[in-house]
C-alpha cells in the first residue's frame, strides 16, 4: 500500500493571506479611496464647477446624502444578490461599478452630473465590504477570522489615505481617474479565486437564501439587526459630520488658521489604522468582540467631547484631535464581523453588506439633524447633541448583543 505524502497545515500567516483575503482588502482599499476622495476634493471640485463659497457647505451635503442614498440602495441589492448568486459576483460587481463611476466623476462638468455620478459610485461601493467581509469570515477559521477582516479593514483605511496624497499630488479630475483604474486592475485578480465552501454547502440545499422579508418576520432576528446599525453609527457621526465638515467646525472654534478638509480626513484614517489593528489585535486577546467595541466606543465619547467643547484655537492641536478621533473609530472592522456572525449562511451578505451601508446612510437623518440644530444652538453644540444621541444608542445596543468570539458560522436561518 503507498502511503499518501502527508500535506504541511498552513502557518498563520498562509491562511490569512489567501488570495480571498487578498483580493477582499484591495478591493475595499478602493472602495475607501473612492469614498472619501469626494471628501478630499468636495472643495476643489465644487468650486471648479463655479459654486460660489455660500454654497459649498449646502451643496457638498447634497452630493454627500446623493452617495449614502445610493448606498442604502445598493447595500440593499449586493447584499441580497451576494446571498443568491455568491460572495464573489457581488464582490467584482461592485468593484466594476464604482471603478467607471470613478472615471465618470472625472468627466463632469455640471453639478447635476456631479450628483448622479456621486449616486451610482454609491451603488457600486455598497456591495464590496460586506461581500468581502462574509468572504473572509466564511474562509478562515473562526479563531483567526478576527485577524482576517482586520487586515481587509486596515487596508480600506490606507486607502482613505491614499486618496489625501493622491489629490495633493493631483488635480482633482486625475485623482478620480487614478481611482477608477486601480478598481480596473483589481479586475484581473479574480482569475482563480474560490468562493466559500460554507456558501456552497448551502446552496446546495432548499432553503431561502437572500430574503429581505426573513429579517423582519422574526422579532429575534429583526432586533439583531437593528442592533447591528445602531453599535456603527458614532462611527459615521465622526466621519460624515465632524472630519467631513471639519472646515466648517474650524471656523466656529476661532482656530489660528483654516482647516484643511483633506488633511483632517487624512490625519483621522491614519489613526484609524492603528485603532483597526489595536481593536482587532484586542478582540483577539479578549476572546470577545463586544468588550473590544464597548472599549472603542467609550473612548469615542471622550474625544468628541474634546474635539466639541475644548477650547481648542491651535490649528495644530485640532489635527492631532482628529488622528485620536480616526483612533476611537477603528472598531469599524469588527463591527461589521459581528454582524455577519449574527446571521446564518443563507442571509449573512445580506446582512454584513444592508448594515455597515444602512449606518453610512444614517449620515442623511444624522446631517439634517445636525443642520436643524445649528439655527438654534450653533455648530458646536447641535453636533454634540447629534454625537451623544448615537453613543448612547450605540451603547445600549451593544449591551444586549449576542457575543459571537467563538460562534460557528456553518449555520442557516430558518422561517
Amino acid at each position: 500500500m503507498v502511503e499518501q505524502p502527508k500535506t504541511e497545515p498552513k502557518t498563520l500567516t498562509q491562511q490569512l493571506l489567501q488570495l480571498p483575503v487578498l483580493v477582499a482588502a484591495l478591493g475595499y482599499l478602493v472602495d475607501m479611496y473612492d469614498l472619501f476622495l469626494f471628501s478630499v476634493v468636495r472643495v476643489p471640485s465644487l468650486k471648479a464647477l463655479g459654486t460660489t463659497p455660500d454654497r459649498l457647505l449646502p451643496d457638498g451635503i447634497m452630493l454627500l446624502n446623493m452617495q449614502m442614498a445610493g448606498m442604502l440602495i445598493g447595500g440593499i441589492f449586493w447584499g441580497v444578490l451576494g446571498d443568491k448568486r455568491g460572495r464573489l459576483s457581488v464582490l467584482f460587481g461592485s468593484i466594476l461599478i464604482y471603478s467607471l463611476a470613478n472615471i465618470g466623476n472625472g468627466l463632469i462638468t455640471s453639478l447635476n452630473q456631479y450628483a448622479i455620478l456621486r449616486f451610482v459610485a454609491g451603488v457600486g461601493l455598497a456591495g464590496e465590504l460586506g461581500a468581502g467581509v462574509t468572504l473572509v469570515t466564511e474562509v478562515l477559521p473562526k479563531k483567526i477570522r478576527g485577524y482576517g477582516t482586520t487586515i481587509v479593514a486596515t487596508m480600506g483605511v490606507l486607502g482613505a489615505i491614499m486618496a489625501y496624497f493622491v489629490a495633493d499630488l493631483f488635480e482633482w479630475r486625475n485623482a478620480y481617474f487614478i481611482g477608477g483604474g486601480l478598481g480596473l486592475l483589481l479586475l484581473v485578480l479574480r482569475v482563480n479565486i474560490f468562493e466559500s465552501r460554507i456558501f456552497e454547502t448551502v446552496k446546495e440545499r432548499q432553503v431561502k437564501r437572500g430574503d429581505l422579508v426573513m429579517l423582519f418576520n422574526d422579532r429575534t432576528r429583526l432586533l439583531k439587526y437593528l442592533q447591528c446599525i445602531l453599535v456603527g453609527l458614532p462611527i459615521w457621526f465622526v466621519v460624515g459630520i465632524l472630519i467631513t465638515f471639519s472646515p466648517e467646525f474650524g471656523q466656529a472654534m476661532g482656530l489660528s488658521a483654516p482647516v484643511v478638509a483633506g488633511k483632517a480626513v487624512m490625519l483621522s484614517f491614519t489613526g484609524q489604522v492603528f485603532g483597526d489593528v489595536a481593536s482587532g489585535l484586542l478582540s483577539q486577546r479578549l476572546q470577545s468582540r463586544k468588550r473590544a467595541i464597548r472599549g472603542f466606543i467609550l473612548l469615542s465619547s471622550v474625544f468628541v467631547l474634546v474635539y466639541l467643547l475644548a477650547p481648542l484655537r491651535d490649528i495644530d492641536a485640532f489635527y492631532l484631535i482628529c488622528v485620536f478621533l480616526g483612533f476611537a473609530n477603528g472598531y469599524w472592522a469588527l463591527f461589521v464581523t459581528i454582524a455577519a456572525e449574527l446571521f446564518g449562511t443563507n442571509l449573512r451578505a445580506t446582512v454584513a453588506t444592508t448594515v455597515p451601508n444602512f449606518v453610512r446612510g444614517a449620515v442623511i437623518p444624522l446631517t439634517s439633524l445636525f443642520v436643524f440644530g445649528k439655527s438654534y444652538v450653533g455648530t458646536l453644540y447641535s453636533a454634540l447633541g447629534v454625537g451623544l444621541l448615537t453613543i448612547a444608542l450605540a451603547l445600549i445596543a451593544l449591551y444586549y448583543m449576542e457575543e459571537t468570539f467563538s460562534k460557528d458560522l456553518n449555520y442557516v436561518e430558518t422561517e
